[in-house]
């Protein structure tokens, strides 16, 4: 079972799904693995952002397809939009997408690469024990994306600029952030999108007890991201 005891003790879910069992599933195990969390659900699209435009919250947890109003039909479009909103709205907010149409996620590749909070993805289809990781993974801000809907290697400039300062210069992130004039939070947030797009995880079983700045760093140099 995932233990949260690093995590702030008092935080508030958001899990938005319209079947009523698959949001009573993840409601369960969400409340066993935080038992201190407060748990906020929501159906549909207008619900889901009233509730996080009313209440501040640590986590979203939120599939693709759902209606847009109670009543009306579920499709893609409304839970592209909501991640699309919370986005644009709270940028620091962790969000895990929950679906089994992870794919339509590619529109908002703009967006999530943008994201300044948790970002992370899990198929519906996948072990209670991969979402939970997600979770987890998102509450400490990390990002990861399916390879459906990463593009290649594409770099944001700011992002290069850190594996360079970091990787070829040695610079701890405080320093990465004096010389590039941003928070160190912001430096921290490009480490993760580095790490997601060069796919390195730090609590993947084949990482464990490695050192992930080397890892980023040789897997930089060997894709020529750097010299």
């Amino acid at each position: 079972m995932h233990q949260s005891s690093s995590l702030p003790a008092k935080q508030t879910f958001l899990v938005v799904d319209d079947h009523e069992s698959v949001l009573s599933g993840t409601l369960n195990i969400l409340s066993q693995a935080y038992p201190d969390a407060e748990m906020m659900t929501a159906q549909n699209f207008q619900d889901a952002l009233q509730k996080a435009d009313q209440t501040p919250l640590d986590l979203v947890v939120v599939d693709l397809v759902m209606p847009e109003n109670a009543g009306e039909a579920a499709h893609s479009h409304a839970g592209i939009q909501l991640l699309e909103t919370l986005m644009k709205r709270y940028p620091t907010l962790n969000i895990v997408v929950q679906s089994s149409h992870v794919r339509t996620l590619v529109w908002l590749k703009p967006a999530i690469d943008k994201h300044q909070g948790g970002f992370t993805v899990v198929d519906k289809g996948q072990p209670i024990k991969e979402l939970l990781m997600m979770v987890d993974w998102a509450l400490r801000e990390r990002t990861y994306t399916p390879k459906e809907i990463r593009n290649g290697l594409q770099l944001r400039p700011e992002w290069l600029e850190v594996l360079r300062l970091g990787c070829q210069e040695g610079l701890q992130d405080e320093a990465i952030a004096k010389r590039m004039h941003v928070h160190e939070k912001s430096v921290q947030n490009y480490w993760a999108k580095i790490r997601d797009i060069l796919e390195i995880y730090p609590n993947e079983e084949q990482n464990k007890d490695k050192n992930i700045r080397i890892l980023t760093t040789l897997r930089a140099r060997e894709v020529g991201l750097i010299d």
